[in-house]
């Protein structure tokens, strides 16, 4: 439910607005978009097939997941697992307080900012259900819309190199992810195995094989 429908939209419509400037574009059904914006719109259709009674601030913080993510470079950072978590806390705190202004100027009051900041910081993950929501639909956009391109770009890896991103995406999801992954999205006819061997349930209801998340 939408308390001001007019404060949402406006809202919405800055997230969109702010991600429009992304300078790298994305081909979609044949026509290039503004990569970030096409993933906004992305991540508000897999929340609205995954969870259509979503709150109005999983909704929000849905649409501007990755707002203008590109001007936090991840190449800003060392490129090894410090310089990933470094680069990770400092685009999330990005994230949030970009948001909040659009949030405020939109006429939002402060515990609604307070409570999108925390889905997209990812704080309580596993105990807070809109920040896990969040999470699952996060990684079911990133198989259906990003997992075959991702392959595609390290023809250097070895299987079990993707093996293990999936686990480590599996292990930050709920097992009703897990089973929306297999049942619910479309992933490529030859990507498919690769997806159920590790999103498949094991006896004792977790991903097989699942290890360290992945951020």
């Amino acid at each position: 439910m939408i308390a001001d429908r007019a404060c949402f939209d406006l809202a919405m419509a800055r997230f969109d607005a702010a991600n429009a400037e992304d300078p790298h574009h994305e081909t979609a059904d044949g026509r290039e978009r503004p990569k970030e914006l096409l993933y906004a719109e992305r991540m508000s259709a897999m929340l609205a097939r995954y969870a259509p009674e979503a709150s109005e601030a999983l909704q929000l913080a849905a649409r501007c997941q990755h707002i203008q993510r590109w001007k936090m470079p991840r190449t800003d950072y060392p490129m090894d697992r410090i310089g990933y978590l470094q680069w990770r806390k400092k685009a999330n705190q990005f994230h949030a307080r970009l948001a909040g202004e659009i949030l405020r100027e939109a006429g939002y009051d402060e515990a609604m900012i307070a409570r999108v900041a925390a889905l997209l910081k990812k704080e309580a993950l596993k105990s807070d259900a809109d920040v896990q929501t969040l999470e699952d639909v996060v990684d079911l956009v990133f198989l259906e819309s990003y997992l075959a391109g991702f392959v595609a770009a390290h023809g250097e890896y070895e299987q079990e190199k993707f093996l293990d991103i999936l686990r480590k995406t599996a292990k930050k999801m709920s097992a009703r992810g897990r089973a929306a992954a297999l049942t619910a999205i479309s992933v490529p006819a030859a990507l498919v195995p690769l997806v159920a061997s590790v999103m498949a349930p094991s006896a004792s209801g977790e991903p097989q094989d699942a290890t360290a998340a992945q951020a």
